[in-house]
């Protein structure tokens, strides 16, 4: 640039809503021409502007690598990870310029593969070289694993797939390779074609983790080393269903949000927020489909899948935020909010994910009460109107193209469930589909929903969600906790003058009775406070659901095409 070259680097990544300031991960910045070193100055937080020069500007970026996530870059002695948004600078001005990648090892690497889906421009199969990029926006959507990996593949679609693992593990590839065959085909299938030339499942094996980030043609992932599938064990445990759904949700976000977007994502912009009410959409209804898949791909049955619908309900239900936030007002704030959690996240704030996935469910069943439509059909014309075209998608087009494919008004159902906080009628549109829905108190900490009550289930509440040590991490708005003053941050050390701990809690919350008061100590800022607090009747927030034994001729029907067989 004659009057030198600015460089900037986004601000956010695509799939991963808040500002994370990935400049702050930025050492330092130099650059030169021709060997003459050039001035660099740094304009603002995420832009560093060249001096003029006469020639080639070569600008270098010392990057600290160590966050072991799947949005930025991580680099050690076993493994190297890193996210194009949160490591390439863009010449301003050159963003549709092609660009070359150089991936170049350094001591200690010898053995060490590379996987990624950018496009090979030299460099060897899963190894180090030259790879290129039509343009920048091509260039970040491609993330780069490096280290010694654990590798698989299978088609789908006619299409090859990868998978590459980093990190210490005894996964059985074969069988995990058979089983992600059969849930990348299903959506192939469902959405009539594959919009990629071939794809890469990129897995983290860790300890503690969990994390997946959407990509043109790949994806990242995270999860802990004992989510894989081991060998011998045919079973699809909860640990490995989880690592299952995460796979499938990320593999669904390849048509839903990285080719069907919302308006204000075409294009990015990745120097400051991009603000829809429509994430519920992208997110939710992606979170719909993701466990959907392993049953209509024949990976699990329905009696698993309606555990999995169930703890997604008792989830929801077990937030007061859903009664303050709707999911169109979680979705634009996404950016403050979601990813910003504090005390007060769960008394204030909505998932767009977990309540964005039921309102889906909730769409779909209502789509379907008189057979005019269905949530499949949505999503493909979706596909066919704005997906493929690359068209994105107006803030009221879903609810309009709902509408047209219903043949009736549902301009109702989204004020009230997608910009308003009524509660879903979940169990009215589930009893039309043949399938039973009950709530019961819970029967403990571990107790996630989506199965009969296997011990005694809890009487009483006092509203608190408490750690180990006692220390209140949540206080729920409207409970005996914050009725008698306490607020997250307090350490509970007795309760009616007997220490407490969780085990004494939960036989307080189990024996007692709604009405029964109790004196509380507790320490606040390392000084003693004494409360009085009386207890609440336990809430009705855990969620089974059960295929109805003698449905109905009709919802019999509605069931089987809903969940096949």
């Amino acid at each position: 640039a004659a009057t030198g070259q600015a460089l900037r680097l986004p601000t956010w990544v695509p799939g991963s809503y808040l500002i994370r300031e990935f400049a702050k991960h930025f050492v330092t910045v130099r650059a030169e021409c021709n060997g003459v070193p050039v001035a660099v100055t740094k304009t603002r937080k995420d832009t560093w502007q060249a001096a003029p020069c006469a020639g080639p500007l070569t600008v270098t970026a010392l990057v600290n690598a160590h966050d072991l996530s799947v949005r930025t870059a991580y680099l050690d002695a076993q493994r190297g990870y890193f996210n194009g948004a949160s490591m390439f600078l863009c010449p301003v001005g050159r963003e549709a310029a092609p660009c070359m990648v150089d991936i170049v090892p350094t001591t200690g690497m010898s053995g060490w593969q590379v996987a990624t889906t950018l496009p090979r421009d030299g460099a060897p199969a899963g190894g180090f070289g030259a790879y290129r990029a039509a343009d920048y926006d091509e260039l970040i959507d491609h993330p780069v694993e490096t280290g010694v990996l654990a590798t698989a593949s299978f088609c789908a679609g006619g299409v090859p797939h990868d998978i590459a693992i980093a990190g210490r593990q005894r996964a059985d590839l074969p069988r995990l390779a058979r089983d992600l065959a059969r849930v990348c085909q299903w959506q192939i299938d469902f959405f009539g074609g594959v919009p990629f030339a071939r794809y890469l499942f990129q897995i983290a094996a860790v300890n503690e983790g969990y994390g997946g980030l959407e990509h043109r043609a790949s994806t990242s992932l995270i999860c802990r080393r004992d989510e894989l599938p081991r060998e011998g064990d045919e079973r699809i445990n909860d640990d490995y269903l989880k690592l299952l759904g995460l796979a499938s949700h990320e593999y669904f976000h390849a048509w839903n949000v990285k080719r069907i977007k919302p308006a204000a994502f075409v294009p990015y912009d990745l120097t400051q927020e991009n603000y829809t009410r429509q994430l519920w959409a992208f997110e939710g209804i992606t979170s719909y489909y993701d466990d959907l898949a392993l049953l209509r791909c024949g990976l699990i049955d329905a009696p698993r899948y309606l555990e999995q619908l169930a703890r997604a309900i008792t989830a929801m239900l077990r937030g007061p935020g859903r009664l303050q936030q709707s999911v169109g007002d979680s979705s634009f704030d996404a950016w403050i909010k979601y990813y910003r959690t504090d005390e007060d996240t769960p008394n204030a704030v909505v998932s767009y994910y977990v309540k964005g996935s039921l309102v889906a469910c909730a769409l779909d069943l209502e789509l379907r009460r008189d057979g005019r439509s269905t949530l499949d059909a949505l999503m493909r014309a979706l596909w066919e109107r704005h997906g493929k075209p690359g068209i994105g998608v107006p803030e009221d087009g879903i609810l309009a193209l709902a509408t047209d494919l219903a043949g009736r008004d549902l301009s109702k159902f989204f004020a009230h469930y997608v910009n308003g906080t009524e509660e879903i009628p979940l169990a009215t549109l589930l009893d039309e589909v043949g399938v039973e829905m009950t709530l019961r108190a819970s029967a403990g900490a571990g107790d996630r929903g989506g199965k009969p009550a296997a011990g005694a289930v809890d009487r009483c509440t006092l509203g608190i969600r408490a750690g180990a040590d006692m220390r209140l991490a949540v206080v729920l708005r409207d409970g005996p906790a914050m009725r008698a003053g306490l607020s997250a941050g307090d350490v509970l050390v007795a309760i009616d003058g007997m220490k407490a701990s969780p085990e004494a809690l939960a036989a307080i919350l189990t024996r007692g009775n709604a009405g029964t008061a109790l004196r509380i100590h507790a320490f606040r800022r390392n000084e003693l406070i004494e409360v009085d607090a009386t207890l609440d009747a336990a809430p009705l927030d855990t969620c089974v659901l059960a295929l109805a034994a003698m449905p109905t001729a009709a919802a019999l029907a509605r069931r089987k095409a809903w969940l096949g067989g």
